[in-house]
C-alpha cells in the first residue's frame, strides 16, 4: 500500500469523532484497564480513513512521528482537520499554512503502519497532541477485520 496525497475533505460524521475523545478520556480516566484502549483502537480501526502529516514530498511521502519514551511513534488522525491541527500544534506548519497530507484507507493502513516496526518504530498514536493515546504496532493486527489477511505494504 502506498499512501497517496489527501485531496478534498476528509472528515468523519461528528459522532465518530465524539466517540474517539470520550474513548479516550476513559482511557485517561482508568489508565490501567485495557477495556477502553481495546474500544479506542477498534473505533480508530474502523474509521475509513487514517490521515497522516506528509513530512517528505508527495514523490516520497515521510509521515510525521514523534519521538516518545517507549520509542518512536506514527502519528496517525482521524480527520484532516486534526492532523492540520496537530501539525500547527506541533509547529510543523505555521498558522495560515496548509498541511501536506496523506490519506491511508482502512484496513490496509494497518499493515502500512506495522511495516514501520522494521525501521524502529514502536508504535501508532492518535490525533497527537489532542488525544495521544497509543498502541504497540505488533497489536494492530488484532484490528483488521476478522477476514482480511495482511495487505499490501
Amino acid at each position: 500500500m502506498h499512501p497517496t496525497p489527501a485531496t478534498g475533505p476528509i472528515a468523519p460524521a461528528p459522532e465518530v469523532l465524539a466517540t474517539l475523545d470520550r474513548l479516550d478520556q476513559a482511557c485517561k480516566a482508568s489508565p490501567g484497564d485495557i477495556t477502553p484502549q481495546i474500544e479506542l483502537w477498534t473505533a480508530a480501526a474502523s474509521l475509513d480513513y487514517w490521515v497522516c502529516i506528509n513530512r517528505g514530498t508527495p514523490e516520497s511521502p515521510r509521515p510525521y512521528m514523534v519521538a516518545a519514551d517507549a520509542g518512536h511513534m506514527l502519528c496517525v488522525y482521524s480527520s484532516a482537520a486534526r492532523a492540520v491541527e496537530g501539525a500547527r500544534t506541533n509547529g510543523l506548519v505555521a498558522p495560515g499554512e496548509s498541511a501536506p497530507l496523506l490519506m491511508l484507507p482502512l484496513p490496509g493502513a494497518l499493515d502500512w503502519a506495522m511495516s514501520f516496526g522494521q525501521h524502529g518504530v514502536v508504535g501508532v498514536t492518535i490525533d497527537y497532541p489532542k488525544l495521544g493515546a497509543w498502541c504497540p504496532l505488533p497489536n494492530l493486527a488484532r484490528f483488521r477485520p476478522s477476514n482480511d489477511a495482511p495487505q499490501g505494504r
